[in-house]
């Protein structure tokens, strides 16, 4: 039985000379894994050229709850990202967030807000044209409310500690290595009101962008289990030198 779905690219692998493996999440079943021929032409009715990392696509699929691998009989894009695909500086932050998104998200249970979030995230990437230098971290704190582990902001006072290891700001020194001091608990305080609409009021050095990059892949860590090093997140090390 196939069923229409929207879907977003997570990942593409080499599965064999014929196929490759496609992880999507999907708005109606969660994360799928889906086969995909390699075979172009007339005869294919699925191109390979649409599942670039963030794609955003329509989808038509035959879904078993019996099997690990499924098929998409047909797709199509939602909205064509060829900002993401072209401009390199775009396309480092899709190939960054996606392999996040690839390690972060694992339930095949659909979450509608999950998926809400990510689709607008998309949109406003492909088309923004300022700010884009702090996407990614508005990405990763907005991505924090849809899993449910974003800080506790009613518990900051001036002069407290962050406890990264328990999301809350504190007045006592905690008693483990995972925390901000009182000048980087105040910085990242105001940083979580950053957002969207107002990133591009904020300035930072490439040096301290990649600072706050990995506090927040940290703070992902002491809160996601078995959440690895990024491997991409190298080819940010370059780019947003303002």
């Amino acid at each position: 039985m196939f069923c229409k779905t929207r879907g977003i690219v997570l990942r593409a692998v080499p599965y064999s000379d014929k196929y490759s493996i496609i992880h999507i999440y999907t708005e109606a079943f969660g994360r799928a894994s889906y086969l995909v021929s390699h075979v172009r032409g007339r005869k294919s009715v699925v191109s390979r050229a649409l599942f670039i990392p963030l794609s955003v696509l329509e989808m038509e699929v035959e879904h078993s709850l019996k099997r690990d691998l499924h098929r998409i009989k047909e797709t199509r894009i939602c909205f064509p990202v060829n900002n993401i695909g072209c401009d390199p500086v775009k396309n480092a932050l899709a190939l960054f967030l996606s392999e996040v998104l690839f390690r972060v998200i694992r339930d095949t249970e659909p979450d509608v807000r999950l998926f809400g979030y990510l689709y607008e995230s998309i949109h406003l990437l492909e088309y923004a044209d300022k700010g884009i230098a702090n996407f990614h971290i508005v990405f990763l704190l907005g991505l924090l409310k849809c899993l449910g582990i974003f800080p506790n902001v009613e518990t900051h006072e001036e002069g407290s500690f962050f406890d990264m290891r328990d999301g809350v700001f504190t007045g006592h020194l905690p008693l483990h290595r995972h925390y901000l001091n009182q000048e980087e608990s105040a910085f990242f305080y105001r940083l979580l009101r950053v957002n969207f609409e107002n990133m591009s009021l904020y300035l930072f050095s490439r040096q301290d962008r990649m600072r706050i990059i990995h506090k927040i892949l940290e703070y992902y860590r002491l809160h996601l289990p078995d959440f690895p090093e990024i491997k991409s997140l190298e080819i940010l090390s370059s780019l947003f030198d303002e």
